[in-house]
């Protein structure tokens, strides 16, 4: 801050000089040695009541008294309310809660705008003593033609469900995850999306979506449990700007976020589906 300028001393007030009245010829005329005695008292008294207006002191400021003090002292700060977190998942209906795992420490919530729309949310929350703690709201693309609870190869509809969090790989190294990474080359996509945009990067970074596949395995291994005709390869990864054909995309920030969030020993899963889906 600016110093503060320093304030020039004030030389000390002096009152005139007196010279002794009646002195004539070496001699003191009487009575004038109490002439002069009053003119110095009341030259003294002058100088004393002079700033300010008339003596007294009802004309002196005065400290407040401590009550009013008090009365105008800043008022102490408020002490926090202790934090109130959701006991249940928010936007879940009982038939969806009764799906999600007791063990499960982490869920990305992903809702739909509705049964037939690309767009969606996503949300990770946590487990903790008071609740469920909520990450950041990330916008998210799913597939093309929406959402289904009954998903098959090549229909263009995302799958609604439940489903664990267990590994991740990508073409770009390992950002810092806790889970199974794999490497590799072969995440390599080329091409264009259904709005003509690049495909290239959409696998720098991916989280394989446990629909129809075998958990503990590369998201490239394509085993399928449920049949070819279910579908599978359904992943978290990075979003190319346009609809999906049955993955859920977020920005690559956020696919980051994810994959260093995620921990195998808090037993993550996703709750996926349209809002009016998952509400049930």
């Amino acid at each position: 801050m600016p110093a503060t300028p320093e304030t020039p001393a004030v030389p000390p007030r002096t009152h005139p000089r007196i010279r002794p009245l009646g002195r004539t010829r070496g001699r003191t005329r009487p009575g004038l040695h109490l002439l002069t005695l009053a003119a110095v008292t009341a030259l003294t008294l002058g100088t004393v009541t002079g700033c300010g207006g008339a003596a007294g002191a009802r004309d002196r400021t005065s400290p407040p008294p401590a009550t009013t003090a008090a009365k105008n002292a800043p008022a102490a700060a408020p002490t926090p309310a202790a934090e109130t977190l959701p006991r249940q998942l928010p936007g879940l209906g009982a038939r969806t809660l009764a799906d999600v795992p007791g063990n499960a420490g982490q869920v990305v919530v992903v809702t739909g705008a509705d049964k037939n729309s690309p767009r969606s949310e996503a949300v990770l929350y946590e487990r903790s003593p008071a609740g469920w703690r909520a990450g950041g709201t990330w916008a998210a693309h799913n597939a093309l033609r929406g959402w289904t609870d009954n998903h098959h190869a090549g229909d263009l509809r995302s799958p609604i469900g439940v489903f664990g969090l267990t590994d991740a790989g990508g073409r770009r190294g390992d950002p810092g995850t806790k889970l199974p990474y794999d490497r590799s080359g072969a995440f390599t996509i080329g091409g264009t999306g259904f709005e003509g945009e690049p495909l290239a990067g959409s696998f720098d970074y991916v989280v394989a979506i446990n629909y129809n596949r075998r958990p503990g395995l590369t998201p490239l291994d394509w085993t399928r449990p449920l049949g070819d005709s279910k579908g599978g390869g359904i992943w978290f990864h990075v979003d190319h700007g346009g609809p999906t054909h049955g993955c859920v995309s977020l920005s690559e920030a956020h696919m980051k976020d994810l994959l260093r969030t995620l921990d195998p020993a808090l037993h993550p899963v996703v709750v996926m589906g349209d809002a009016t889906s998952l509400a049930r």
